[in-house]
């Protein structure tokens, strides 16, 4: 008899920019479900020591933690993201893209938020907009656990 281990899928975690509470969230699942999940930044990361939890600590440079992430993830994995062209290249790829606010980017769209990105950040350098998004609610952070938990539990099928 023939014995199979369904290995799930690692999350990735483009963890310079991502928000500590969603990181916390992260790590929890992580451990709950014992999934990998590696966190990629330019700058050292805490993180609770684990082992269904791995830092990478990249150069730094423009799109270095953008550039491991999409050369090393594989089709069907998840990266954790806020930033739009490292979505779509790891959606390129086969992955999963979700946003730290609970979104996932979907092909349909992801065209369309690089467009309305660029121009955002035309009107900033312009000097015509200032702000940058909004706080992560707490709306927010529940509509990230809960797009994190069916994407796990998808994997477990």
């Amino acid at each position: 008899m023939e014995c199979f281990l369904r290995v799930l899928q690692r999350l990735w975690v483009d963890a310079d920019a991502c928000p500590v509470v969603i990181k916390e969230i992260l790590f929890r699942a992580a451990k709950r479900t014992k999934t990998m999940l590696i966190l990629v930044a330019n700058q050292p990361l805490n993180t609770p020591a684990s082992p269904f939890i791995k830092k990478v600590q990249v150069s730094s440079g423009f799109d270095v933690a953008d550039n491991h992430i999409v050369q090393e993830m594989q089709s069907g994995e998840l990266v954790v993201t806020a930033d739009i062209p490292l979505a779509a290249e790891a959606m390129e790829k086969g992955g999963i893209a979700l946003n730290p606010r609970g979104e996932l980017y979907s092909h349909e769209t992801i065209k369309q938020r690089l467009v309305m990105r660029d121009f955002n950040e035309e009107l900033r350098s312009s000097g015509m907009m200032s702000k940058g998004p909004a706080k992560l609610s707490q709306r927010d952070i529940n509509a990230f656990a809960n797009s994190l938990d069916q994407f796990l539990a998808r994997q477990k099928k």
